[in-house]
């Protein structure tokens, strides 16, 4: 639990934040006296509203690579914009090292349907329905870093507008009437 003191109000602000480990990796390192083991972890933190964050520590024992790992992903949080607070706004892929993942939009009732770190991140984040499909590496930091990659390159709406210079409504309303008009086609 962080503790945030809000500037005008100078009353702290408790924010839940959910930590997720992913994945804890034994290392051993061989040394003129034998070998040193050590341990590597990779978390994901968020407060299931839409901020995310991971990172990943390395140490002697496995409780404090946990927290080196936490401290870590708490520094590098990111907003993400969601669509009614349960999917994503559109599809989107990314892509890390040889790690590429597929993010589809889903409607409500759907629920998560991704493997291994990739639903980690969605439950961390607040996602009810989206599915989502590893192609390549299934290397935990190279699927949520891809992932991550695939989250920042998310546009809502509002983002579109304010590039383009137009209201919410202008830019929502020509999507409708524009899938409209394909079916009418068809």
């Amino acid at each position: 639990m962080v503790q945030a003191t809000d500037r005008h109000n100078k009353k702290e602000v408790k924010e839940e934040l959910v930590e997720r480990l992913v994945h804890v990796n034994r290392v051993a390192k061989t040394v003129k006296g034998g070998r040193t083991i050590s341990f590597a972890a990779v978390v994901v933190v968020g407060d299931q509203k839409g901020r995310i964050g991971f990172g990943s520590g390395k140490a002697m024992e496995v409780p404090d690579a946990i927290v080196k790992a936490t401290n870590e992903a708490k520094k590098n949080m990111i907003r993400i914009p969601l669509r009614e607070g349960r999917t994503l706004h559109h599809d989107i892929s990314g892509r890390f090292g040889a790690g590429k993942v597929v993010l589809r939009t889903a409607p409500a009732g759907t629920g998560v349907i991704a493997g291994g770190p990739m639903r980690a991140v969605f439950e961390v984040l607040g996602v009810q329905d989206v599915v989502a499909k590893s192609l390549g590496s299934n290397n935990p930091y190279n699927m949520i870093k891809a992932t991550f990659d695939a989250l920042k390159s998310i546009n809502s709406p509002r983002m579109i507008a304010m590039k383009r210079g137009k209201k919410v409504g202008d830019i929502v309303s020509r999507r409708e009437n524009g899938s409209k008009e394909v079916k009418e086609e068809a």
